[in-house]
């Protein structure tokens, strides 16, 4: 297994949109972590040239993550919803696609990667033999015991465990409304659930930014952790700038379908609160129409039109290469690691 052979158990999460970048996927690999990089919204030729661009820069393995497609939302669910936005701001086309999944999936077929994880839902167990047969590791994103039976049966080699601190999108199979008067589950829960529950390898993501957090994911059974927030400050992460200077701030996290249409985190700003009540599940077809507002806002430096995706720990993201603060963690957890174990446990 790949994770075995990490000389950190960091693996940086694939966090599409715009961070994600080769630049960035090299760095953490070189500095010894594991990186993956992000196909969501990309063509699988964009993909292919992103692999290629990183296979360019570093010897080491890496992975790609791709988006589960789902089934297309009928137009009479979300038709309300766009009409409210559309006095305001404007709107592209609500449209549903399948993010290129059958042509991201022949292509890493036919050139394979160390590994291939999944959001959003989990592949066939023929999908996932396809890869298998090709020497790529399947790793799927789950938030529940349920989610990760599912997975485990299907013949998944990694659970990756996205507790309900992480930033950006809920990888839930299926993003139910009735389920949000339902606490979702920490990692630190998730994990220990999914550990009694599975023999499979668990990686933990979600508010984890010190090497204290990642200490405590090991200590609870994780055989590495996953980080996204933690990186977006980096040089090398594509970031954009109203994003980039907005983790600074103490602005609180919310959970919202506002932006999208699927439940994600991100800093709460005005769209989040005015539009949050409202928001239907449709994904894709919500990021569609929204992408100009959001884009308009971006080019004005507009932050409370913007989705900010970020952990609840964002504020703890430092300006640092990625290779630096990969060995910054590395050092940090085993120092965190050491002060645990010197504590002393009364006999009973």
């Amino acid at each position: 297994m790949i994770i075995d052979d990490l000389a950190v158990p960091i693996v940086l999460a694939p966090m599409a949109g715009g961070p994600s970048t080769p630049e960035l996927t090299v760095a953490v690999t070189e500095a010894g972590g594991f990186g993956l990089l992000a196909a969501g919204y990309l063509s699988a030729a964009d993909t292919a040239a992103r692999i290629t661009a990183t296979r360019a820069a570093t010897d080491s393995p890496f992975g790609v993550n791709l988006f589960v497609p789902g089934p297309a939302t009928p137009t009479a669910a979300f038709a309300d919803y766009l009409a409210e936005l559309a006095r305001e701001h404007p709107l592209g086309d609500a449209k549903y696609d399948t993010d290129d999944w059958d042509a991201k999936l022949d292509l890493l077929v036919a050139d394979p990667v160390a590994v291939v994880s999944f959001t959003f839902g989990c592949p066939t167990a023929e999908e996932i033999a396809r890869l298998r047969a090709v020497g790529s590791e399947s790793w799927v994103t789950v938030t529940s015991v349920a989610e990760a039976r599912i997975a485990v049966e299907r013949g998944a080699d990694v659970l990756i465990a996205q507790g309900a601190e992480a930033g950006g999108h809920r990888a839930t199979f299926v993003d139910r409304p009735e389920d949000d008067a339902t606490d979702p589950l920490s990692v630190l829960a998730l994990l220990q659930l999914l550990t009694a529950a599975t023999d499979k390898p668990v990686v933990a993501t979600g508010g984890i930014g010190t090497g204290a957090g990642i200490a405590a994911a090991l200590a609870a059974g994780a055989a590495a952790v996953q980080l996204g927030t933690v990186f977006l400050r980096c040089p090398e992460a594509g970031t954009n700038p109203v994003h980039r200077a907005a983790l600074a701030a103490g602005t609180p996290t919310m959970l919202t379908r506002a932006f999208t249409g699927r439940r994600a985190r991100g800093l709460r700003n005005q769209f989040m609160v005015e539009h949050s009540a409202t928001a239907p599940v449709a994904y894709p077809e919500i990021h569609y129409a929204t992408a100009p507002l959001r884009a308009e806002a971006r080019a004005a430096g507009n932050s409370d039109n913007v989705n900010l995706w970020a952990g609840q720990t964002h504020t703890l993201a430092p300006e640092l290469p990625a290779g630096e603060l990969v060995r910054t963690l590395a050092a940090d957890t085993k120092t965190a690691l050491n002060s645990a174990l010197s504590r002393r446990i009364q006999d009973c």
